[in-house]
């Protein structure tokens, strides 16, 4: 049986729940301990990728976030394209509790539809699916700190960002709540550089592809444009995005530490059952550049 817990919003600063997630998770060992049983699995659901890097890259966000707690079994299962299959990965799991985190940035037909049904058909186990990744503000932290590995300036004057922008490359989904979480990441985003970001969708319709919100920034006085790759990892959708970009290009989140402590937020918060939503804090209107 599935317990399915869904994001609708996020908090107000990634330390709060940061330090929220680790106090969750040190009581869950403390229990663990106590009660000589392991933790429920973690099982990291990627999509899947023809890229061989994506594997690569979720490979080794599953060892970093082993490093950061040994005890807690981690696996890994893919939807699509990649193996170990999700189903085959549950299948192998011996019979007790298991906690599926999606790999995934936004709601959508996977989060909502494939993997709970996945764990449905796992009957040997006790599942629950957690939110999706996104969104989140160590998300936010984690875009600004890959863009500015590509090139964006730590520092830039207030001349400097009147003439800026960022388009904030993700996959598209036809659910209209993957549209809101993207939308939701744009503002996150755009308060922290305190530029405007636009959402964009490499491979989809002209009117919301990487080159139109380009344009659009351009169109408003804002020809310093950087596209920022919000994927977990680097696949045909990231590479369209880079080589769309006028100048920099930020690499996906790939293995940042900001994604490894989010997954286990996200797995304590969906094992102990607390609510996935927040208080929504107002931003300055920027992503609507």
């Amino acid at each position: 049986m599935t317990d399915e817990f869904e994001s609708t919003g996020t908090t107000s600063t990634a330390g709060l729940l940061t330090m929220i997630s680790d106090q969750l998770g040190d009581q869950l060992s403390h229990v663990s301990l106590r009660g000589r049983r392991k933790p429920p699995a973690l099982v990291l659901v990627a999509h899947g990728s023809r890229d061989p890097r994506a594997l690569t890259t979720v490979t080794a966000l599953a060892h970093r976030i082993q490093e950061l707690r040994p005890a807690l079994p981690v696996h890994l299962g893919h939807i699509e394209l990649d193996e170990p299959l999700l189903t085959d990965t549950l299948t192998r799991l011996r019979p007790g509790r298991a906690v599926l985190v999606p790999l995934l940035l936004s709601r959508g037909h996977h989060v909502k539809h494939d993997i709970p049904g996945a764990a449905d058909a796992a009957d040997h186990l006790r599942t629950r699916v957690a939110a999706p990744l996104g969104p989140h503000p160590l998300l936010a932290d984690a875009l600004h700190d890959r863009l500015t590995e590509a090139g964006w300036p730590a520092q830039q004057s207030e001349r400097a960002r009147r003439r800026s922008g960022v388009v904030l490359a993700a996959a598209g989904s036809r659910d209209p709540d993957a549209a809101v979480d993207i939308r939701r990441t744009a503002d996150l985003l755009a308060h922290r550089l305190g530029v405007p970001v636009i959402p964009a969708h490499p491979g989809s319709a002209e009117a919301s592809d990487v080159p139109a919100a380009v344009r659009a920034l351009a169109a408003q006085g804002r020809p310093r444009t950087a596209v920022a790759a919000y994927f977990t990892a680097p696949g045909r959708f990231a590479t369209q995005a880079a080589a769309a970009a006028p100048g920099i290009a930020a690499a996906p989140l790939g293995t940042h530490p900001a994604l490894a402590r989010l997954v286990l937020h996200r797995y304590d918060t969906a094992l102990t059952g607390a609510p996935q939503t927040a208080p929504h804090t107002a931003l300055p209107d920027l992503a609507t550049a």
